[in-house]
């Protein structure tokens, strides 16, 4: 088990609760109309990638544990990495469905109420497949299967990708990193959204002090 799943491996510590109150506040974001499909992405590759699949991997399991069937999608076709955080095999994933026209390689990770479906081998054109029609198609299959989808994207800055995949969900869930991201990186990737309509649900901030008198005012 990686030890990046700090939901399974300390679920009482300070970082778990707050991935269960960050699940909280995802399910009651509006009771009108409830989430169930949402992407996460970061603002630059350097400063945040690997901590927003952490941070969707974790929220994956807290969903998963509030009894809510949840299927857990890595959408970044460039650089995955939740095969790796959950020592899976990639052979076959999203794009052997899209490319090949095949069912959805659903893997059961051990968690009950969670699925995943990796990335599977790199393709020549991300951004139009995961804008294609064919998208739209395996998108409403997997809310068929699941209560709650969590895609993970690849950085809105660096390639078109997320952009696209959002235009499609409900909505969109930035990481930004303490001490690590960009503020005009952050203002650019918010911005860059809204000028295309994509509903920002809110950001989440990773590697915050912990100690009050540290956080800058």
């Amino acid at each position: 088990m990686s030890k990046h799943l700090v939901t399974l491996t300390d679920p009482s510590s300070p970082a778990s609760e707050a991935f269960r109150t960050l699940r909280t506040n995802l399910i009651f974001y509006d009771r009108e109309v409830p989430l169930h499909t949402l992407l996460i992405t970061s603002a630059t590759q350097e400063s945040d990638s690997a901590h927003k699949s952490n941070i969707i991997a974790n929220l994956a399991v807290t969903m998963a544990q509030s009894g809510r069937p949840t299927l857990l999608v890595d959408c970044d076709l460039r650089q995955p990495k939740q095969h790796k955080i959950w020592a899976a095999s990639n052979e076959e994933g999203l794009t052997t469905a899209l490319l090949e026209d095949r069912e959805l390689p659903i893997r059961e990770i051990g968690i009950e109420n969670l699925s995943l479906i990796t990335s599977g081998p790199p393709p020549p054109n991300p951004a139009d497949l995961l804008g294609s029609r064919k998208m739209d198609t395996v998108i409403k299959r997997m809310q068929e299967l699941a209560e709650i989808v969590l895609f993970d994207a690849p950085p809105v800055l660096a390639v078109t990708d997320s952009a696209v995949l959002a235009a499609k969900l409900d909505g969109v869930l930035l990481v930004f990193s303490a001490g690590q991201t960009r503020v005009d990186h952050a203002a650019r990737a918010r911005v860059h959204l809204e000028r295309i309509n994509i509903k920002i649900i809110g950001a989440v901030l990773n590697n915050a002090p912990t100690d009050p008198s540290l956080v800058p005012y």
